[in-house]
């Protein structure tokens, strides 16, 4: 099982605070593009990505022990959060929007047979991905907003423990809010139920994105005590699910958390339409050939070296062949020649 990383993030920062001895994160302010995070996932994970990543903020480390978990917990609407100082944080450069696909499809790929647990949630918005066993073990989570809020409101809910402050479970933003931590908690229970799942060997992704904080920002302001004390409970709730994820995977776990305070314009999706036709060549006005795949060269050089060993087994076997001595090296001539003298 593979456990994502978990990232504190202080004015738009990649923080580092749980990672396993085989996962080795350099201590400096290495600057991160943000379009580059999944790929330090993946590389963390032990997967290969199309594109070289020059970034000395993860070393090699241990290629034959690789996590079993990864976590990466995204927290928008907030420039820093005030994460324990153990973990090793790394300014973002050009934070824009990222998803995990890849690493998942990279899982799907590699682990296909043995379904590994597979869970992208973003609660605000109502998203979820669940693939593998992760449809058997959170099967009782929580995901759209109607859910969350009567799960709030449940006998064993957290709001029976946590200290509000000056947050109101009247109102439907702090809710909102509330509900977010109430999934990080169901997630540690649910999967402490299956413990067996993150003791097998094929790797686990957990992507959250929580953006509860940023609508209590928009709501009371940035300087509002709602702010102050909604931000403080996020970073207790965000160490303890640290804890128990890195604790369920026996420490073999990486466990980040990404806070941006606003993404950078996303990219425009590529659409195709007649209309773009023409706006197609003058990208292209030369007609040149699209970079190749990474795997160019090992399809390359199996089909040349296979083609020029077979040019060299027919040169040798027609050389052979033309230079018999049919009445020593074929056997059909020498009892020819027996039988014609017994005659």
């Amino acid at each position: 099982a593979f456990f994502c990383l978990f990232l504190g993030v202080c004015g738009d920062e990649f923080s580092v605070l749980r990672s396993p001895q085989s996962v080795v994160f350099r201590d400096g302010s290495w600057p991160i593009p943000g379009e580059r995070i999944p790929d330090v996932a993946a590389l963390s994970m032990g997967f290969s990505v199309e594109d070289d990543l020059s970034w000395p903020g993860l070393a090699v480390g241990d290629l034959f022990h690789r996590p079993r978990a990864t976590v990466l917990v995204t927290v928008k609407g907030v420039d820093k959060l005030a994460l324990p100082v153990k973990g090793i944080s790394y300014p973002i450069e050009n934070a824009v929007p990222f998803s995990l696909d890849s690493v998942a499809n990279a899982i799907h790929t590699l682990f296909s047979e043995e379904t590994p647990v597979v869970l992208q949630l973003a609660p605000s918005e109502e998203r979820v991905y669940m693939v593998g066993k992760a449809n058997s073990v959170f099967e009782d989570l929580s995901v759209t907003l109607r859910q969350l809020r009567n799960r709030l409101f449940q006998d064993n809910s957290i709001l029976s423990s946590l200290p509000l402050n000056s947050l109101s479970r009247n109102n439907e933003v702090d809710l909102l809010f509330l509900s977010e931590l109430q999934v990080l908690h169901d997630i540690a229970s649910l999967l402490s139920r299956h413990k067996h799942l993150a003791k097998d060997h094929s790797p686990d992704l957990y992507s959250l994105e929580l953006a509860g904080l940023e609508e209590v920002g928009k709501r009371y302001g940035e300087d509002s005590q709602q702010f102050k004390d909604a931000s403080q409970i996020l970073v207790d709730s965000l160490q303890k699910f640290a804890d128990e994820m890195f604790n369920l995977y026996s420490g073999n776990a990486v466990v980040e958390v990404v806070a941006v305070k606003a993404f950078n314009s996303p990219l425009m999706r590529k659409t195709r339409s007649i209309l773009q036709s023409s706006e197609s060549k003058k990208e292209n006005p030369y007609n040149l050939a699209y970079p190749y795949n990474y795997n160019y060269s090992v399809i390359f050089n199996i089909i040349l070296w296979m083609m020029i060993g077979l040019a060299l087994a027919v040169i040798v076997i027609s050389y052979n062949l033309w230079n018999m001595d049919p009445g020593y090296d074929s056997i059909i001539y020498r009892m020819t020649n027996q039988k014609i003298r017994m005659d």
